[in-house]
């Protein structure tokens, strides 16, 4: 449950809103005066249940709909606590962050991975370069739901772990963090559609 701190109005008393976050089946109960002052306030969901024992938190910023509220999709965590859990003596730890636009939104992505054994630094940097590649090649054509909603099914852990299996075989490969931090910039080609336009 999300607790919404807001200043008392006269006449009016707090309830529960009943907000629908995408790619969830959680309906999240806030509570406040309205929907309205709401918006802006961010939830957190525990998906551990929904992921089968992987600690995952959603954060989404919540938003005013018509006369409902619903979720904007903010970032998608790996808990540290669940890092701990799968680490192993005797491999090598390969993480990474970059920026990436995707359709609707500017990305930033972490993705980490466990090899079987220890591998040599060129390989770690091999491996770092391939991940960058295959995701912002898989990213830059998708918008934020479609990205959030694969990472959340694994497959585009899945298709990353066979493409660099081809180098050395991964214990894990995940996407530790991924999270919206902007807004995409209009590309010069738009820009200049709208300004003929006018």
């Amino acid at each position: 449950m999300a607790k919404l701190t807001t200043k008392k109005k006269r006449g009016m008393r707090k309830k529960f809103f009943t907000a629908e976050i995408p790619l969830t089946a959680t309906k999240v109960q806030v509570y406040g005066y309205s929907p309205e002052e709401m918006e802006g306030n961010i939830v957190k969901i525990d998906l551990t249940k929904s992921m089968r024992g992987k600690n995952v938190e959603l954060r989404a910023k919540l938003k005013v709909d018509g006369e409902k509220l619903s979720g904007e999709l903010l970032s998608l965590k790996i808990l540290p606590v669940y890092i701990r859990r799968v680490m192993r003596r005797g491999v090598s730890y390969i993480e990474d962050s970059f920026d990436v636009d995707c359709k609707d939104a500017k990305l930033r992505i972490k993705p980490f991975m466990l090899t079987r054994k220890r591998v040599s630094r060129a390989i770690k940097t091999e491996i770092r370069n391939i991940t960058k590649k295959h995701l912002e090649g898989k990213i830059r054509i998708k918008n934020t739901k479609e990205i959030f909603s694969e990472i959340m099914a694994n497959k585009l852990q899945k298709e990353l772990s066979l493409k660099i299996k081809k180098i050395y075989p991964l214990g894990l490969c995940e996407i530790r963090t991924i999270e919206v931090i902007g807004k995409v910039s209009p590309k010069k080609e738009d820009v200049e559609k709208e300004t003929k336009k006018e």
